[in-house]
C-alpha cells in the first residue's frame, strides 16, 4: 500500500511539474509564435497580418501536440521559430518582387512546409540525424547569426511603422515616414523585455514586454481615439482570419488550389524546403544537445527528427507555420518543474485554450510590440562569443567562415548561405586534416628490428644493411588533401631504399586519390626492383571503411608487382630481415674461401702463430648435401667455415628434422664435442659447396703448450659463442611456452 501511494504521489508531482512547465512554456512560445506568423504573412499585405498571427497560434498548438508526443525527448518544447520565419518571409518577399499573386505564394509556402516535413522524416529514417548535429560550430554560428540579422532587418520597418514597400535603407533616412506611436510602443516592449529578467524570473520576459507594449498602446489611445478601432488600424494585428471569409474557408481553398500548381513550380520549391529542413533540424538538435547536458539525459536524434517532421506536417496541414525545438521555451519548461514530454502536450493544449479564450484580445496586440520582441530575439541569436576567434591566428579562418555565411545570407539568400555553409564545412575538414602530418614517425631498418632473436653476426649484417629499409608509420586520413604531403615524405626514400614499409595501424581512411598515389609509389619501387610492404591495415575504422579491402580493390599490394601485405609491423620487419640476410648469405657463399687471419677470432694474431695453427689444421672441401657428422657420432673436431653454408639439424623422427641453425662463412661449429669429448648432438650437412678448417682436440692440446695465449683466446671465443646460442635457445623456449 505504501509503495502504491508513493508511486501515485510521484506521478502527481510529475504531472504538476509538467503542467506548470507547459504553462510557462506556452507563455513564452505563444507571443513569439504570433510574431513569427505575422512576419511570414505580412509581406503579402497588411490584410494578411491577422491570418499570420492565427497561423502562428495553430503552429504552436499542432507542434506542441504532435512533435512533443512523437519526438520522444522529455521536456523539449517545439514551436514556430526564427529560422522558419526568416526563410519563409524571405521567400515571400522574393515572390512578391517577382509579381506572384499572394494567394499563389500562400500555396507555395504550404507546399514548402510539406516538403520540409517530408525531408525531416526522411532524415530521421535514413539516420541523418547523427550527422546534422555534427555540423561544424562556425557554420551553425553563421547560420544563426544570419537568420538573426534577417529577422532584425525585416522587423525594423514594422517597428518604424513605414508604409509597405518602402526600402529599408530609405525608411531609415526618412524620419518623416515614421509612426512615432508604434516606435514608442516597440521601444517600451523591448526595454521591458530586456530589463524583466533582472526584476523577476517567475513571469517570462516576452509576456512582460508584450503586456507593457499593449498597455503603452492603450495609453496613447486615451489621447488619440483612432487608435481604439480595430478595423483598418495598421498598428494592431486586427481580427483573426484576415479576410471576410473564415479562416477554415481560407485554408480549405488553399488546399484545393494546391492541385492546380504546376509540377515544375513545385520542383523549384525543393531547395527552399531543403534549406528550411536543415535549419529546423539543426535548431532542434542543438536544443536537444543543450537539454541533454542540463538533465543528464540522452536524446534519440533520428526519432526526434521524425517527430519534428510529423509535427511540421500536422502544422502545415492545419494551416500553421513550421517550427523546431526552441531553446527559450524549453529552458523555461525545465526551470518550471517539467520532467516528461507531457509538458509539451500541455503547452500545445494551453496555446489552443489561450487562442479560444483570448482570441478577441489578441486582435489588439500592436505589430510594433511583436516587431520589438523579434528584434530582441534576433539580437540574441548573434553569437557574440565567436569574436574570441579573432584573438588567435589559428582560429581566424573559423571567424571568416562565420562572416562569410552571414554575408551570403544577407546579400543572396539563406538558400545560398546553406550551400556556402556546406562548402565551408568541407574546407574546414580539409584544413584540419592537412594541417596535421599524416606521417607520425619515420625510421630505418638499422633503428627498428623485429622481435626475432638473431646471432651477433646476423645482427651486424642487419645494422650494416638496415639503411636499405625505410619504415613509415602513417596516421589520420589519407585523402586528396594529404596526398601531396605524403608523397613528399616518401619521395626521398623512393630513390634509395630496397624495402619500404607503410605501417597503417593509425590510418582512419583512404580515398581514391591517395590509393592512386600509393599505386604510383608501388610502380616506382617495382621499376627499381624494390618492395612496398603494407602492415596492419585496418579492416574497420570509425568511418566504417574496410581499408584493407579497399586497398586490394584498388589493385594495390599485388605480389607480382613487388608488393606485400602482412598483419603486424613485426612480421614486416622479420620478412625484410630474412630477405636481407638471405642475400648476404648468397654473397658469402659465392665469396672466396677465408684465410685463417681473416676469421674474426684470429684477427691480430702474430703471423708465425697463425702459421703454426694452420699447420695442425686440416683443410677440407665438401660438395653441397654432404654430411659432416651425424647425431651420436664420435669425434672431437672443431670446424671453421671458410666458404659456403652448413645446416645444423636435429632428428625428431623417421625422416623428420628440426632446423636448429644455419652457419655461414667465418662461423665455428662442433664446439660441444670439442669441449666435452662426448658424441655429436645433431647432424651437420652442407647446404652449398663448402670449405672448412678442421681442428682436432688432440692437435689443439699439442699446440696449446707453445701458444697458451692463442689457446685461451680460442676457448674464450667458444665460451662467448655458446653463451649467445644458449640465450637464443632460451628465447625459443619462452616463445614455445607462450604459444
Amino acid at each position: 500500500m505504501l509503495m502504491a501511494n508513493t508511486a501515485t504521489d510521484t506521478s502527481t508531482n510529475h504531472l504538476a511539474g509538467d503542467f506548470w512547465g507547459g504553462l510557462a512554456a506556452m507563455l513564452v512560445a505563444l507571443p513569439s509564435a504570433i510574431a513569427f506568423g505575422v512576419t511570414i504573412f505580412s509581406p503579402l499585405g497588411t490584410s494578411f497580418a491577422a491570418q499570420g498571427a492565427l497561423a502562428g497560434i495553430i503552429g504552436a498548438t499542432a507542434l506542441g501536440l504532435v512533435a512533443s508526443y512523437l519526438g520522444g525527448t522529455n521536456r523539449l518544447i517545439t514551436a514556430p521559430c526564427a529560422p522558419a520565419a526568416a526563410v519563409l518571409s524571405a521567400f515571400a518577399i522574393q515572390m512578391m518582387q517577382e509579381g506572384t499573386a499572394p494567394e499563389t505564394i500562400l500555396l507555395m509556402m504550404a507546399v514548402t512546409g510539406l516538403l520540409c516535413a517530408a525531408l525531416q522524416i526522411t532524415f530521421g529514417v535514413i539516420g541523418v540525424g547523427r550527422l546534422i548535429k555534427y555540423m561544424p560550430y562556425p557554420v551553425v554560428s553563421g547560420y544563426l547569426s544570419g537568420v538573426g540579422l534577417i529577422i532584425i532587418l525585416s522587423q525594423i520597418p514594422k517597428l518604424l511603422g513605414v508604409a509597405k514597400g518602402v526600402p529599408l535603407w530609405h525608411a531609415l533616412v526618412s524620419p518623416g515616414t515614421w509612426n512615432w506611436t508604434g516606435i514608442a510602443v516597440g521601444t517600451v516592449t523591448a526595454a521591458v523585455m530586456l530589463l524583466a529578467p533582472r526584476l523577476t524570473k517567475r513571469v517570462p520576459a516576452a509576456i512582460l514586454g508584450l503586456g507593457a507594449g499593449v498597455l503603452t498602446y492603450f495609453l496613447f489611445g486615451l489621447a488619440d481615439a483612432s487608435l481604439l478601432a480595430v478595423r483598418g488600424n495598421p498598428l494592431v494585428i486586427g481580427q483573426l482570419g484576415g479576410s471576410d471569409a473564415g479562416f477554415l474557408d481560407t485554408v480549405s481553398a488553399r488546399w484545393k488550389g494546391i492541385g492546380g500548381l504546376d509540377l515544375s513550380l513545385i520542383a523549384q520549391l525543393f531547395v527552399p524546403a531543403l534549406t528550411l529542413a536543415v535549419l529546423l533540424s539543426i535548431d532542434t538538435l542543438k536544443t536537444c544537445v543543450v537539454l541533454d547536458s542540463l538533465t543528464r539525459s540522452r536524446h534519440d536524434s533520428n526519432r526526434e527528427l521524425i517527430g519534428q517532421g510529423l509535427g511540421n506536417l500536422a502544422s502545415t496541414l492545419a494551416g500553421g507555420v513550421p517550427g523546431a525545438g526552441t531553446m527559450g521555451a524549453t529552458l523555461v519548461n525545465i526551470s518550471s518543474g517539467a520532467t516528461t514530454r507531457t509538458s509539451g502536450l500541455i503547452e500545445g493544449v494551453l496555446a489552443l485554450v489561450a487562442f479560444l479564450a483570448l482570441g478577441s484580445l489578441i486582435a489588439w496586440i500592436p505589430i510594433a510590440s511583436l516587431a520589438a520582441i523579434l528584434i530582441v530575439i534576433g539580437v540574441r541569436m548573434f553569437d557574440l562569443s565567436s569574436l574570441h576567434l579573432l584573438r588567435s591566428r589559428s582560429t581566424v579562418l573559423d571567424f571568416v567562415v562565420i562572416v562569410s555565411v552571414v554575408a551570403v545570407a544577407e546579400t543572396v539568400s539563406l538558400i545560398a548561405a546553406s550551400a556556402t555553409g556546406i562548402a565551408l564545412a568541407v574546407m574546414l575538414f580539409i584544413r584540419e586534416n592537412v594541417s596535421s602530418t599524416c606521417v607520425r614517425r619515420k625510421t630505418h631498418g638499422n633503428q627498428a628490428f623485429s622481435k626475432q632473436v638473431r646471432p651477433p653476426e646476423e645482427r651486424a649484417i642487419l645494422e650494416q644493411l638496415g639503411t636499405r629499409t625505410a619504415v613509415f608509420e602513417l596516421q589520420g586520413s589519407l585523402f586528396f588533401g594529404t596526398t601531396d604531403q605524403l608523397f613528399t615524405a616518401l619521395e626521398p626514400e623512393l630513390k634509395t631504399c630496397t624495402y619500404m614499409i607503410l605501417d597503417m595501424r593509425r590510418v582512419q581512411s583512404v580515398d581514391v586519390t591517395a590509393a592512386h598515389m600509393l599505386q604510383q609509389v608501388e610502380d616506382m619501387l617495382y621499376e627499381r626492383g624494390a618492395w612496398l610492404i603494407f602492415s596492419q591495415m585496418p579492416r574497420s575504422v570509425p568511418s566504417g571503411q574496410n581499408v584493407a579491402g579497399f586497398v586490394r580493390e584498388m589493385g594495390l599490394a599485388v605480389p607480382e608487382r613487388h608488393a606485400h601485405v602482412v598483419d603486424e609491423l613485426d612480421d614486416a620487419l622479420e620478412w625484410v630481415e630474412n630477405r636481407i640476410l638471405a642475400e648476404a648469405r648468397d654473397a658469402l657463399v659465392s665469396a672466396a674461401p677465408l684465410e685463417l687471419r681473416e676469421i674474426e677470432l684470429f684477427r691480430g694474431r702474430k703471423p708465425e702463430t697463425l702459421v703454426d695453427l694452420e699447420a695442425v689444421m686440416e683443410k677440407r672441401s665438401l660438395k653441397a648435401g654432404e654430411r659432416i657428422f651425424s647425431l651420436g657420432d664420435t669425434g672431437d673436431e672443431l670446424f671453421l667455415i671458410r666458404r659456403g653454408a652448413v645446416r645444423i639439424m636435429l632428428p625428431v623422427g623417421e625422416n623428420q628434422y628440426h632446423h636448429l641453425a644455419t652457419f655461414h662463412r667465418g662461423v665455428i661449429f662442433g664446439e660441444m664435442s670439442f669441449l666435452d669429448h662426448d658424441a655429436r648432438s645433431a647432424d651437420a650437412v652442407t647446404e652449398t659447396d663448402t670449405d672448412l678448417y678442421v681442428l682436432s682436440r688432440a692437435k689443439f692440446d699439442a699446440i696449446s703448450e707453445a701458444h697458451r695465449k692463442l689457446a685461451m683466446s680460442l676457448l674464450a671465443g667458444l665460451a662467448r659463442m655458446l653463451a649467445v646460442r644458449l640465450r637464443y635457445t632460451n628465447a625459443e623456449l619462452r616463445a614455445v611456452q607462450a604459444s
